[in-house]
């Protein structure tokens, strides 16, 4: 076969991997109505069908790298398409919200296997530094396509026959991955003097398990019920002893040295950064553009599609930038130009939004974060050793699904607390009896608020009498939630303004 052609075979084939995995970080959301007909399934239940797929996979990626380095990594990525594959055909036949949580974290073991083998081989296919860039820029494209094109394609398959179709689809789609792999990928390994490091694979999960278990829980129960904080304090001390383990056993599952590599630590911060501005821009602006906005899903997709094509550009232009220049400059104007564009979004946002202004700054977001992603991917690859790149693909990748997860969490956290508290104060202040104040907010946190006073009346004849009172609720509850969101998203625009002046300080060109 053909030198080159080969070479494109086996990228096509790991951002093929890529692709199934980081869709289903986005696909079920759409599908979660359907799934709580269906399944009789309450709202924590429903946030776990989501969470506990971004959980496994954050947790077990420094394992999928690991095993990669030391059993093969075309091995591994197989083996966990397999488990993918495998956890859908299970989601697409349970009859249970209970059976479905367990699926999606088979998933995400699963993707936590073959997914930090994508970007890690790409380091082996391509020793050349120009050629590594352009596919890293391929790379990067195809994560933000994923993630973008994971609502529209839910939508689409949720339309055609319930939210079991989108785990058929993962099915299928993963077997087409599975045969491609096994063709295309070439094996790369490097067991020579390697051990697996049991107890900081261990105490690494621990940790972070335990602070996201504690985040997204202490959002549903309260952060001041009593096993939150202890979940707090067990995941420091796990995080500790994984820190105490890695200084002393002799192959370490994270070689904390390269954490003395400014450009390791700074594009590892960075990856963290993107990804958390990545997730608040995509969940909470599109949640705000359907709840608030009244936007179908096909517009809502229309208008992210600028976003999505954007990254796509930049990734070709920071490919060639990063071999030219370095990584540092485009990882640092990548986060000022989608921090930046991020506080325009928070201002544009509102009841009515222009769709062509929200869209042109939704695009430089987009176009900001494909320059940082492709940079800050060169930047790790290009400062440890060919048979560390397993270790160092999963370090960055653990770093970016974090900031994911904590993204959709935290923010959460601010926007559900600034909402709540916000629509008592209006409540008061219409003059609605305390009494009813638990049942308007219940309404508006679970997503039980009619689109307007006039469906309100048709669901309920005691509710006509009041239109007018009821459509100044639904007004207080509106301007409620757009508030925390412009506050989320500030706070994202900061994360990675902050990202900018970590990369400026420690990367080097």
């Amino acid at each position: 076969m053909n030198r080159s052609l080969s070479k494109r075979g086996a990228l096509a084939a790991v951002c093929a991997v890529l692709f199934l995995t980081f869709l289903d970080n986005t696909i079920v959301g759409v599908a979660l109505a359907d799934m709580q007909t269906s399944l009789r399934a309450g709202v924590p239940a429903l946030q776990w069908i989501v969470d506990g797929y971004m959980l496994a996979f954050a947790a077990l990626m420094l394992t999928g790298g690991t095993l990669g380095d030391l059993l093969g990594r075309k091995k591994v990525m197989l083996a966990g398409i397999v488990l993918f594959a495998g956890g859908s055909l299970f989601g697409a036949l349970s009859t249970t919200s209970s059976a479905l949580i367990v699926a999606r974290v088979v998933m995400g073991v699963g993707a936590a296997a073959c997914e930090p083998g994508t970007l890690s081989l790409i380091r082996h296919i391509y020793p050349d530094r120009g050629e590594r860039a352009h596919a890293l820029g391929v790379w990067t494209a195809v994560s933000g396509v994923s993630l973008a094109l994971g609502p529209v394609l839910g939508g689409v398959l949720v339309a055609a026959g319930g939210w079991e179709n989108i785990f058929w689809f993962n099915v299928a789609f993963g077997l087409a991955v599975l045969a491609a792999a096994w063709w295309f990928v070439p094996e790369s390994s490097d067991p020579q003097g390697r051990q697996l490091d049991v107890f900081g694979l261990a105490f690494g999960a621990a940790a972070v398990v335990g602070v996201t278990f504690a985040v997204i829980e202490g959002e549903n129960v309260g952060y001041g019920h009593w096993w939150i904080p202890l979940l707090f304090v067990v995941s420091a001390l796990a995080a500790i002893a994984f820190v105490a383990v890695e200084r002393r056993v002799r192959d370490p599952v994270l070689q904390l040295d390269f954490f003395r590599i400014g450009t390791f630590t700074g594009a590892t911060a960075v990856g963290f950064a993107t990804s958390f501005g990545l997730f608040a821009v995509f969940f909470f602006s599109a949640l705000y553009l359907q709840v608030v906005a009244n936007f179908s899903g096909w517009r809502i997709a229309l208008e992210f599609l600028a976003m999505t094509l954007a990254m796509v550009v930049a990734g070709r232009v920071a490919g060639i930038w990063v071999a030219a220049r370095g990584p540092r400059g485009p990882m640092v104007w990548g986060c000022v130009l989608a921090g930046g564009a991020i506080f325009g979004v928070a201002r544009l946002l509102d009841p009515h939004p222009s769709f062509g202004g929200l869209a042109a700054v939704l695009a430089v977001v987009g176009f900001g974060l494909g320059l940082a992603l492709v940079a800050v991917s060169a930047a790790v690859l290009s400062v440890v050793p060919p048979e560390r790149s397993g270790m160092a693909a999963s370090t960055l990748n653990t770093s970016r699904q974090l900031g994911g997860v904590l993204a959709v969490a935290i923010l959460g956290a601010i926007v559900n607390g600034r909402l709540i508290a916000e629509l008592e104060h209006k409540l008061d202040v219409l003059g609605v009896p305390r009494a009813f104040h638990s049942l308007v907010i219940d309404a508006v946190t679970h997503g039980g608020v009619p689109a307007n006073a006039a469906e309100a009346a048709q669901s309920n004849p005691l509710i006509a009498a009041n239109l007018g009172l009821v459509a100044r609720v639904l007004s207080a509850a509106e301007s409620a939630f757009g508030h925390g969101l412009h506050v989320a998203l500030v706070v994202a625009a900061s994360v990675l303004l902050a990202g900018a002046a970590v990369a400026a300080s420690t990367v080097e060109r």
